[in-house]
């Protein structure tokens, strides 16, 4: 049975003032977001669902969010780790500066409460509140 068939759900969130206020380019936006997600790769390579996710790459789900402020981001990974759930915190470095976190494949049901108040990632920073589009 696929990841997707089981309910498995990867979020991304990624720093929408990134695009915005600092005007990085597009591209290293998503480097940040790859990064993010090779890491929790490596890191969860053992876990349960971190098997059953890659074991159909073809049907990965991932919802990519975007949040307005390393702060927010911050806060984010606070509350993770409260509810614990796994993810990485990727700061990008030498700078030092949070852009983003992943988390391990989860089953929706389980972590996507945490999330509701996050909208898409768009490239013009305008979001949708909607899922349906991401895979």
């Amino acid at each position: 049975m696929s990841g997707a068939a089981l309910g498995l759900v990867q979020y991304v969130v990624v720093r929408s003032d990134l695009l915005t206020t600092l005007q990085w380019p597009v591209g290293a936006v998503i480097a940040q977001a790859c990064h993010a997600c090779t890491a929790v790769a490596h890191i969860y390579k053992d876990d349960d669902n971190m098997q059953r996710y890659l074991s159909d790459i073809d049907n990965m789900h991932k919802v990519v969010l975007g949040i307005e402020s390393e702060t927010k981001l911050r806060n984010l990974s606070e509350k993770l780790k409260e509810a614990v759930v796994d993810h990485k915190l990727w700061i990008e470095q030498p700078e030092d500066i949070p852009t983003c976190l992943v988390t391990k494949p989860y089953p929706k049901e389980e972590v996507s409460r945490l999330f509701k108040k996050l909208k898409l990632l768009k490239s013009d920073s305008s979001s949708s509140p909607s899922e349906a589009a991401q895979n």
